[in-house]
């Protein structure tokens, strides 16, 4: 089966799967995934699987990069955080769906990797930098959506308050990987209403950086 194919039999599994929303299943569909693999498993960049990447980490599968981008109800105009570059997949999916995403990485060799891939593809809203996804990006706060890609016991109050009134966060949640769920959190003028999703199974969102540039680019 040649990618085209797999890349339509994949758009077919989500949308039996309850992924209905068009311009997702659209950002699903133009961003080859393929491109943010590993040579090694490029012959299953379609399949309906979380593969590894460098530095222990993972590129998540389809189904659930399609269910967190559903569930942050994206607008044109929105400004965007990602925690947790890892391959830059997912990030290329919010750039079609977005004005302005900015995502932070603690790995240099996937920051890097990231980049490139992102820019191979002629990809020009993505700000990738490298940080502390704890402590957030304020030099492109407030975020109108923050989407973490690994598990913290709580949400980190730093991401909190870079959300805008009326923003919304979806991370995963839980101590271990066998009590993680995926949980959407909006910021009202009230206050803060949280509600699980499902469950998941991420790797842990780390505090600090490893081998952090002495300066990074806004």
């Amino acid at each position: 089966m040649t990618d085209a194919l797999k890349q339509i039999s994949l758009i077919m599994m989500l949308r039996k799967h309850g992924i209905n929303n068009t311009r997702v299943l659209r950002a699903m569909e133009l961003v080859s995934r393929e491109a943010f693999v590993d040579e090694a498993f490029v012959d299953q960049a379609y399949d309906d699987t979380a593969l590894p990447i460098a530095c222990g980490q993972t590129i998540s599968q389809p189904y659930i990069v399609a269910y967190m981008t559903e569930k942050l109800e994206l607008e044109p105009d929105h400004n965007v955080l990602e925690i947790g570059t890892g391959s830059g997949y997912q990030a290329a999916i919010l750039s079609n769906l977005c004005d302005q995403v900015c995502t932070i990485e603690r790995y240099n060799e996937l920051q890097k990797k990231a980049t490139k891939a992102i820019e191979n593809l002629g990809i020009k809203n993505v700000t990738t930098v490298i940080g502390d996804g704890w402590l957030g990006w304020p030099p492109k706060a407030p975020y109108d959506r923050i989407i973490i890609t690994a598990a913290a016991p709580e949400p980190p109050q730093a991401l909190l308050d870079q959300l805008k009134i009326g923003g919304r966060m979806i991370l995963p949640l839980g101590e271990t990987r066998e009590t993680q769920f995926l949980v959407q959190i909006d910021k009202t003028e009230a206050g803060l209403e949280q509600k699980e999703l499902l469950p998941v199974r991420f790797v842990p969102l780390v505090k600090g950086r490893v081998n952090p540039r002495k300066k990074n680019e806004d």
